[in-house]
């Protein structure tokens, strides 16, 4: 989806963790990592027990240079994941985790 889009629909209102988790994917998938941080940071702070923000959040502050940043998100995305028993995600950022080292 349009990331745009995506924003406007914010701008209107329809603010949330969805929105805000798909702007930053939107973002990401374009290249577009420091945009893609806004979203993503808005979106672990609106729900900071869904793992899934925190994954793309790493994947961004990465991808912007930090990975001390991806190495925090990560961190907390899998205490997050393991907290909610989400197996697969507490894997893949382990994964990528461990790539960090």
């Amino acid at each position: 989806m349009d990331p745009l889009v995506i924003e406007k629909m914010i701008e209107q209102g329809r603010d949330g963790y969805e929105a805000r988790l798909a702007a930053g994917q939107a973002w990401l998938k374009r290249g577009e990592a420091d945009r893609a941080l806004v979203h993503l940071e808005r979106a672990c702070e609106t729900a900071p027990d869904r793992s899934m923000a925190w994954q793309e959040l790493g994947r961004a502050r990465l991808e912007s240079g930090s990975e001390d940043g991806a190495r925090q998100a990560w961190t907390r995305g899998i205490e997050v994941a393991a907290g909610n028993g989400d197996k697969q995600a507490e894997k893949v950022m382990s994964v990528w985790l461990r790539r960090l080292k």
